[in-house]
Formats: C-alpha cells, structure tokens, sequence
C-alpha cells in the first residue's frame, strides 16, 4: 500500500469561464474607418492626450499621450469618464466629441485644444502620435 496521496481529480478539470451579461454600457475600442479625434492639454498647453471616435463602429476612446506620464494619466481619466458617460445617455460618439468642445474649459486642469478637431484615416494614427515623444 501507498502511502502517496493521490491528487483530487477535481484539480484536474478545465475551468470554464463565461462572461456575465451587464456592466456599464461602452463605446468599441476598435475601428478601422476614418476617425474624428481632439487634442487634450493641460492648463500650461501641454499635450496630454486624444479623445477619438467613429460612428459607424459606435467607437470611441481616451488615448494618453505617453510622453505626459503620470500626471497626463491621471488627468485623462476625466475624459474617459466624459466617454463612458456619454454612451450611458446614449449620444453618438463623434455628437460626444462636439459636447467636449462645446463644454471644454481652459480654467480646469486639462481641455481641448481650440481648433484641435482632425480627421485620421484609423485609430492606429492617433496611437502613434499617443506613443511618440
């Protein structure tokens, strides 16, 4: 007799994961179309990041500008919560965007950039000017 201790077949089994319905409502990350995007700043007109979307994929996205580190991080969470609020009220992507312009105030600790709105042919353009330097 043994006296090894044999392993809970129970160990052994695969575990299955199934992803829970609900949760806040979200634009996609992903588009391949044409995108309209802002350039935010701080209050000293430092690039800190881009607010991007696109209607037809409902896509929409907050892009910290890497070179702003921390502080640009910290700050962008107003914009991506001004996203995930604007899906919530069920406003088009791009109609958000024009509430960001509408409502952006130089005074706060970041808005946008006057004049900033652009059209790029994807997302991955915003992204490498996210990345750059």
């Amino acid at each position: 007799m043994s006296s090894e201790q044999q392993p809970n077949p129970r160990l052994n089994e695969d575990l299955l994961f199934n992803e829970a319905p609900g949760g806040p409502p979200r634009y996609s990350s992903r588009s391949d179309k044409p995108v309209q995007y802002l350039t935010v700043a701080d209050r000293d007109g430092e690039t800190i990041g881009y607010v991007w979307a696109n209607d037809e994929d409902d896509a929409a996205g907050w892009l910290v500008r890497k070179a702003g580190g921390d502080e640009a991080f910290n700050k962008g969470a107003r914009w991506a919560r001004r996203l995930h609020d604007a899906k919530a009220r069920g406003i088009a992507p791009t109609a958000a965007l024009a509430e960001m312009i509408k409502e952006s105030d130089p005074s706060k600790s970041s808005h946008v950039v006057p004049g900033s709105l652009t059209e790029a042919p994807n997302v991955d353009v915003v992204r490498s000017l996210a990345a750059a330097s």
